[in-house]
């Protein structure tokens, strides 16, 4: 399912592949978000001319609308989105905390009162299991408890107890309904929690490691930590996950902080950032991410950015602004385009320097002139 291609010498980054029930993946790779199954203001065709490989699914919207049985009856998530590329789902867990009314976590799952309606609902780590089966998703998550930022110690633990006791669960689940191996085999990956315990963290990875499972997430980040906290869990967590497996951080981030994961060995990523800034007038470049609604681009005839791709190089900064002013639903989808073209650019120019033996030296000078406008 994974092998490690490359390595660099200077530090912990790597190169992969990951084979995949709907194709194959390079890795280090971002992972464009597609919550309700679209990435919002792309079409399908889009994504392929960006070079997407995999995008996501997310469980617990999809639950609620269209429903399983709806996806079912239409084929599975790929069939109903027209994307025939690997697609990872999350389990719901991460939603659940985050979204879900008057939330009440027991042993057996959560019960909460959904976000659309307020209907009363419960959310196991066998449901969780059974509706991304009928997704038909390529890597499945498994169900976990997302610990707050601050939380006390003694309720990370406990979560972190409950995390693995769920995964056990999944992996239960998995055995008796799904097929062992196989062509189109769904991958399941667990996910490291502890907050931001060096010690809670290393438990967590040996525990789903003697579990085993396809791949392994670093979950509990960017939930509002500070950076340097963010960047420790991952240090307290990839030294204790298998060489031969690949490494999610999941629900992150900036380009610089994707970079700096990647030397410490992660190999896949995925946030909302490019297309949600995107509708608000921020967009991606070299020297930094700038305010296209910003006056000082009014007549502005240069193209976003140099490495802009050529579907979005053609418009001019001032074009764009006008588009936004206007009103026009192009100005999201151009800005959308360009983002997510930045964040797959990114990652293919990493693993191009991985390859090369020359990642430090290519994340020293990204790092560089992107922070330079903010430090001059």
């Amino acid at each position: 399912m994974f092998q490690v291609l490359d390595r660099d010498p200077s530090c912990a980054a790597r190169r992969g592949r990951m084979e995949l029930a709907h194709g194959t993946v390079e890795t280090p790779i971002f992972m464009p978000v597609g919550t309700q199954g679209s990435v919002k203001t792309l079409h399908p065709d889009e994504l392929e001319l960006l070079g997407s490989q995999i995008i996501l699914g997310n469980t617990y919207h999809l639950w609620l609308r269209p429903g399983p049985e709806v996806m079912r009856e239409m084929g599975g998530l790929h069939k109903f989105a027209t994307w025939d590329r690997p697609i990872l789902t999350d389990s719901g867990g991460f939603q659940v905390w985050s979204l879900a009314k008057l939330r009440k976590i027991t042993e057996e799952g959560v019960r909460f009162q959904n976000h659309l309606d307020g209907s009363k609902m419960l959310l196991t780590p066998e449901l969780s299991m059974e509706i991304q089966a009928g997704l038909g998703s390529d890597i499945a998550m498994l169900f976990d408890e997302c610990p707050p930022y601050p939380c006390e110690r003694e309720y990370a633990e406990k979560s972190l107890g409950l995390t693995t006791r769920w995964a056990k669960r999944c992996k239960d689940w998995a055995e008796k309904n799904q097929p062992a191996s196989g062509n189109g085999r769904q991958c399941h990956f667990g996910i490291v929690q502890g907050s931001v315990w060096a010690d809670l963290r290393e438990r967590s990875a040996r525990e789903l490691v003697e579990l085993g499972f396809d791949g392994y997430a670093i979950g509990g980040v960017s939930v509002g930590e500070p950076e340097e906290e963010m960047m420790k869990a991952v240090e307290h967590s990839v030294p204790f996950l298998p060489e031969d497996k690949p490494r999610y951080a999941m629900g992150l981030g900036t380009p610089p902080q994707i970079l700096e994961m990647i030397g410490r060995g992660v190999d896949m990523f995925d946030c909302v950032m490019p297309t949600r800034v995107a509708r608000h007038g921020q967009a991606f470049t070299l020297d930094g991410p700038i305010h296209i609604k910003n006056l000082a681009y009014e007549r502005d005839s240069r193209p976003l950015c140099e490495s802009s791709h050529p579907h979005v190089a053609r418009f001019s900064r001032a074009y764009i602004r006008h588009l936004f002013r206007a009103g026009e639903i192009l100005a999201l989808r151009l800005l959308s385009f360009h983002n997510l073209h930045f964040f797959l650019r990114l990652t293919a120019n990493a693993r191009e320097a991985i390859s090369e033996g020359k990642f430090l030296e290519f994340k020293e000078s990204f790092i560089r002139r992107y922070t330079q406008s903010k430090s001059a």
